[in-house]
């Protein structure tokens, strides 16, 4: 007897849907596992990365007024012009880049949808893509989907440098790509001109695109400079530069980030967006137009703001038995939970909030092959109210095994 399609089946009768085979590799993000534990516990979190501070009132109000004067409709699909002005601006002034606003910038909705639609347009099928690791949980997803080979380049504790032998032991006549997220996200590691030489060499040699994920770009501390990879001899052409006004002016619930760099690089991010979101928030992006062109004093604040913070989160830590490896910037620090007998971050973090009132974040799933088992991370971006809080809470639990 022949089988009737599903569709023509009573319902009693389909069969229950999955979710496609190309999901099956990608476990569920421990953020959505960290967040479900802090609503249930109303512990304090230091381990996401969103900040508490609300950015310049003004850009707020200049979002008010784009609400108020009829934005509100679509924006023009590779973003306000208003914004792809502010966005080249800010390159040049800031890097020295000249970047053709026309043609080499996109708006995106977030840095992550950057990520997702660089990978997806530029990235074929069993292409080998080298990653420094630890790394964002969000390059793995997308390696994923797109069906692409992650080759991982170890960054070891206690220095995470970029290694050269480590960067050349994972590139193959198959490597294509390297992502490079600088600040690094979650070691805090500002790479230096040294380590960014040996990039730029290795990625020349080769003939890779390199996907430069600059999120954190003016979040640095102790005096140190954010250098973009486009910047470097030979590397413009080869080079797509992601960032964002979530890190930079912390709205990180408006999710406008951006890419650029040569123009058919963008256009493939371009023509993947389409398909995706089609344009990001109109409103939002006016309002961070406005946000690039009149608070540089607010980006040049920014790293000595957290910086103080970073100093309480990292003497609090040590205070309660959990020494940190030095942030050299963005919002994170990476503690060793190891020699408290834990072998797993996870179970580690699961069971701090009732021990102690607070939330991190275990980094097991920002490493391949269960390297990185012992490693916690805590964000400096919280109120420093919150931060003394939360380590005054460390100090009186007991979080040995």
């Amino acid at each position: 007897m022949r089988r009737l399609p599903d569709k023509q089946l009573p319902d009693e009768h389909r069969r229950p849907r999955s979710a496609a085979s190309r999901l099956r590799n990608i476990p569920p993000s421990v953020f959505g596992t960290i967040s479900a534990v802090r609503a249930r516990t109303g512990a304090i979190n230091l381990g996401q990365g969103y900040p508490d501070d609300e950015g310049p009132a003004h850009v707020v109000e200049a979002f008010a007024e784009a609400l108020r004067s009829g934005r509100n409709q679509y924006a023009p699909m590779r973003g306000d012009p208003d914004l792809l002005r502010a966005i080249a601006r800010h390159q040049e002034s800031y890097y020295g880049l000249g970047v053709d606003p026309g043609s080499e910038i996109v708006v995106t909705t977030g840095a992550s949808e950057a990520i997702a639609a660089a990978l997806l347009g530029l990235i074929e099928p069993g292409d080998e893509v080298a990653v420094p690791e630890p790394h964002y949980e969000a390059y793995a997803a997308g390696l994923e989907l797109v069906g692409a080979v992650r080759r991982p380049v170890p960054l070891a504790a206690p220095d995470f440098r970029l290694d050269e032998q480590a960067l050349r032991a994972a590139v193959t006549d198959r490597t294509v790509a390297i992502i490079f997220n600088n600040p690094h996200n979650p070691t805090g590691r500002v790479f230096s001109p040294a380590e960014l030489d040996v990039l730029a060499r290795v990625a020349q040699e080769h003939d890779l695109l390199v996907i430069a994920d600059e999120v954190y770009e003016h979040i640095t501390f102790d005096g140190r400079a954010h250098i973009p990879l486009a910047t470097l001899p030979g590397m413009r052409e080869r080079t797509l530069t992601i960032s964002g006004s979530a890190k930079s002016f912390a709205f990180t619930g408006w999710k406008v980030g951006w890419a650029s760099g040569p123009e058919p690089l963008v256009s493939a991010v371009l023509s993947t967006k389409l398909w995706l979101t089609s344009t990001t928030n109109a409103p939002a992006q006016s309002a961070i137009a406005v946000a690039l062109t009149e608070d540089t004093d607010y980006l040049d604040r920014l790293g000595a703001d957290l910086q103080q913070r970073r100093d309480l989160l990292r003497d609090g830590l040590d205070a309660a038995g959990l020494p940190a490896f030095v942030a050299e910037g963005a919002y994170y620090t990476l503690t060793d939970v190891g020699a408290l007998g834990w072998d797993d971050a996870l179970q580690f973090c699961l069971a701090l909030p009732e021990r102690a009132g607070v939330i991190a974040v275990p980094v097991n799933g920002f490493y391949d092959g269960g390297r990185g088992r012992h490693m916690v991370r805590w964000a400096c971006c919280r109120d420093r109210s919150l931060i003394e809080d939360g380590m005054k809470r460390l100090r009186a639990a007991r979080l040995e095994r």
